[in-house]
This record gives structure tokens, C-alpha cells and sequence, in this order.
């Protein structure tokens, strides 16, 4: 029914539950699978984006080492996510399926849709934290994103509290 599945896989623990869901409706040589990983300041674990201040606005002796340090952080946060899509990966290809993987930065929400859209998915499978209320309006939900800009069906896990 579904010949393209996107899975949305992000840092949190219910990725491996969304990559179990997305999995699950794969059949062998009829399904192809993308895993999807969005790089973003806004994920919990990502390195904080350096904030603008005196010294960044400003040239100062020292402030480069602060950037250096970011890069450094940031290219761990992407090898570690990396890992978690080729781990992924590895397991959907034991299981017959014919699986690619991206990683990108964009805003999480923006970048799945985008991939949907050019790899041309026919669903996507996202997890759901249940934020909701005041929460969800300051924080933002990249599902509730998804499900009303995906170029396809979208099919929402939420995270069983």
C-alpha cells in the first residue's frame, strides 16, 4: 500500500519504537525505506547554538577557540546521529528491505517534508512526544508540522507515558 516510507528518527527514546513502526509495514523488494535525521539546535542533546554576544559581534583574542569548540561538539552530535541511521539501516537490510538514510540541518519539520517531497514518499511515520497546551505553543511540535505540510500520509506515533 505504501511503496516509499520515510521514518523520521530523532535522538529521542522512542526513535527505535517509530523505526519498529515504520519496519513493520515493509514488505521485502516492494518496500523502499529512508531513514531521516533532521540536525537541529532545537533537538535535545545538540549543541546550543553560540549565542551572539560582545565577543562574537566583536572580534577578541580567544573567541575563535569558542567557535572550535562548537564545531566540535556540533561534528559529534552528527557522527553519534549518523551512527543511529546506519545502525537502523543495518537492521531493515537484514530484514530484506531496500533502505536508504539522510542526514541534513534544517528546522526538523521543514527538512522531513522536504526530503517526503523529493524523494517523493507515500508516508512518513513520525513520533510524538504528546506535547500539548502551552507547552506545545512555545515549544512547537515537528509532528503536528509534518502532518499539516507533508506531501503524503503521515502516520504519528505517540510516546506511551
Amino acid at each position: 500500500m505504501f511503496p516509499k516510507i520515510l521514518v523520521a528518527i530523532d535522538r529521542s527514546p522512542l526513535a527505535t519504537t517509530v523505526f519498529q513502526a515504520g519496519l513493520g509495514l515493509t514488505k521485502p523488494a516492494a518496500t523502499e525505506l529512508m531513514l531521516v535525521h533532521v540536525l537541529s539546535s532545537d533537538e535535545e542533546g545538540s549543541p546550543l547554538p553560540i549565542p551572539p554576544n560582545a565577543d562574537t559581534i566583536y572580534w577578541a583574542p580567544g573567541s575563535e577557540m569558542n567557535l572550535e569548540i562548537w564545531r566540535q561538539q556540533w561534528q559529534t552530535y552528527a557522527a553519534e546521529n549518523l551512527q543511529t541511521l546506519q545502525a537502523f539501516a543495518a537492521t531493515a537490510r537484514s530484514t530484506g528491505i531496500n533502505v536508504e538514510f539522510q542526514q541534513l540541518p534544517d528546522s526538523p519539520g521543514r527538512g522531513i517534508c522536504r526530503v517526503a517531497h523529493s524523494w517523493g514518499a507515500d508516508l512518513i511515520v513520525i513520533g510524538s512526544r504528546g506535547r500539548s497546551g502551552l507547552q506545545e505553543l512555545l515549544l512547537g511540535s515537528v509532528s503536528n508540522y509534518v502532518l499539516h505540510h507533508a506531501p503524503c500520509s503521515v502516520l504519528i506515533v505517540k510516546n506511551q507515558v
